[in-house]
């Protein structure tokens, strides 16, 4: 395969996943690391990608790009799904957690639905609707108020106001983007402060972000890297990722991906990647 060809499967794949690794373009193309490499640093110095650690993202993925939840929903839906899956089991009965809003977050509030004697707290329109679709006595959902964003969060200075009011044994923090400089970021400026609000009620913060967000750099920064107690993640993310980022965080989860097997609602999942 010609130089030429291999770019353009490489750029195809960006588009339909806005994120690839080096070792899963290796295995689709059937070349050497060393070659894509060469690719993605071509690809690169046209502007046509972003290079990150361990892969590529595509360069519409600016710092103040806020895609919607429908678009975001569909995305690494087996890795949400794993990521979810794991991180449920951090849910004990009796305790008060927050959500923050995301895709990553809703599909762990499909979950959450059997654990009993839960308080939720959460400024996602999307969360809320899923844990009010099964009326439950010994489940209560607090949802701040605030500005709708294009993820279907609730913003600005009521949301914080309620959220710096209360406390949550664990926070569900899900983030746009993931970078050593950066920290855990967002594109939105005022999601940015109502995480921040979110994590400051919080006795323990675990991050829930699926591979491709790693390199990626939110216009605001929520929080350090080190001000989270845990990061489940999927297996996508590269050792030298997981090596970085066990630097900074206490404890790194990393959830098996599954395919070819449905969500709690229905939706795809995916036989062990």
């Amino acid at each position: 395969m010609l130089a030429g060809q291999r770019q353009k499967l490489i750029l195809d794949e960006l588009r339909r996943r806005s994120a690839v690794r080096v070792s899963e373009l290796t295995e689709l193309l059937g070349v050497s690391d060393m070659t894509i490499r060469r690719d993605l640093d071509v690809l690169a110095s046209a502007g046509l990608v972003h290079k990150v650690h361990g892969g590529a993202t595509a360069p519409d993925r600016l710092s103040a790009d806020e895609p919607g939840f429908e678009a975001k929903s569909q995305r690494q839906l087996a890795e949400k799904e794993a990521i979810a899956r794991a991180a449920s089991t951090l849910v004990e009965p009796g305790q008060a957690i927050g959500l923050t809003a995301g895709t990553t977050t809703w599909r762990l509030a499909h979950y959450l639905l059997d654990v009993p004697d839960l308080t939720v707290v959460t400024n996602s329109l999307q969360v809320a609707s899923v844990l009010h679709g099964v009326p439950r006595p010994d489940l209560q959902v607090i949802l701040s108020g605030g500005v709708r964003t294009p993820s279907d969060a609730l913003v600005g200075p009521v949301a914080v106001a309620t959220l710096r009011a209360l406390h949550v044994d664990v926070l569900f923090l899900g983030v746009h983007g993931i970078s050593v400089d950066a920290g855990f970021s967002t594109p939105n400026l005022l999601e940015g402060e109502t995480d921040q609000a979110h994590l400051a009620s919080a006795e323990r913060v675990v991050v829930v972000a699926d591979h491709t967000k790693w390199g990626v750099r939110g216009l605001s920064r929520i929080a350090r890297l080190d001000e989270a107690d845990v990061l489940v993640t999927d297996a996508g993310l590269s050792p030298d990722a997981r090596g970085v980022l066990a630097e900074h965080i206490d404890e790194l989860i990393v959830a098996p991906v599954q395919r070819a097997r449905p969500g709690r609602d229905g939706s795809p999942g995916a036989e062990v990647a």
